[in-house]
């Protein structure tokens, strides 16, 4: 890994660093917060998706995580939302392309080649952390907003037995029915819905549901509601009985002052996971 930066941060090291990823064909960024624990060995860790536009730097120095972290003993991950570079195939809008992974493995024109951030989210990264002797990949969580709250709690509903506890900032939580879905999962997957179910979540809490908590917080005046559907997913943890807690936050909208806010809760409810 090429570091890019590292920076002492609550008794820890945040850390940029690029690498060569197989799995996307390019090169790839990712952020990781040490905690001081880390030097001592592996330490649990919390994985975090982002959203729609965002990089890996936008969590890392907007969410406050790295002092909860800190105080847990905890590492936080943070990895890019898409392939990028000249040859990587974009749109000019802002919900495709470059920032608009969607945490899928395509397999349409001209997306296949490079965007497969499911096995890089999935695999890849995770492998190249564990073998550097980064993160205990058996003690990992998962987390994430909006597209990365989708992707967080898809992954963590697909690979059972891979994450202790999964939660979600106002996710996109059913992109099968929502325009926050249908255009990007039949542009990166093609017209069979069949291949979009996996990656929807409200889908996959009524077939499989998650062996394990699960924690949601959703803003009652996000400006995004109606794409988002959190309804969908509250009524199918409810109808499965999912251990977990949904919350509606009143007043809050869908910025990273909304995720700020809960954050210190969410690095909490994984850390209880992560250390039991």
């Amino acid at each position: 890994m090429e570091i890019v930066s590292e920076n002492r941060c609550f008794g820890g090291v945040q850390g940029v660093y690029r690498h060569a990823s197989a799995a996307c064909g390019c090169d790839m960024t990712f952020g990781l917060f040490r905690p001081e624990e880390a030097q001592d060995g592996p330490v649990p860790v919390l994985w975090y998706l982002s959203g729609l536009t965002c990089t890996h730097e936008n969590a890392m120095i907007k969410a406050g995580a790295q002092a909860w972290a800190a105080e847990h003993g905890i590492s936080l991950v943070f990895p890019d939302t898409s392939p990028r570079g000249d040859d990587v195939a974009d749109d000019e809008a802002y919900d495709l392309g470059q920032g608009a992974g969607f945490y899928v493995n395509a397999t349409q024109a001209p997306w296949a080649p490079h965007f497969r951030m499911w096995d890089y989210v999935s695999t890849e990264l995770p492998d190249l952390l564990a073998d550097a002797g980064h993160i205990d990949p058996d003690r990992q969580g998962i987390t994430g907003h909006s597209m990365g709250g989708h992707g967080a709690l898809t992954l963590a509903m697909n690979l059972p037995g891979r994450f202790r506890s999964v939660s979600a900032f106002s996710p996109i939580a059913h992109p099968s029915t929502s325009d926050w879905g249908r255009k990007q999962l039949g542009a990166y997957l093609g017209a069979d819905q069949s291949t979009w179910a996996p990656h929807d979540s409200t889908l996959m809490m009524r077939e499989t549901g998650f062996n394990g908590p699960v924690l949601v917080d959703q803003g009652s005046e996000d400006q995004f509601l109606d794409l988002l559907k959190p309804e969908a997913l509250a009524q199918a943890m409810m109808e499965r009985r999912q251990e977990g807690t949904f919350r509606m936050q009143r007043g809050y909208d869908h910025s990273y002052f909304f995720v700020a806010s809960f954050m210190e809760d969410h690095v909490a409810f994984h850390a209880e996971a992560l250390w039991a």
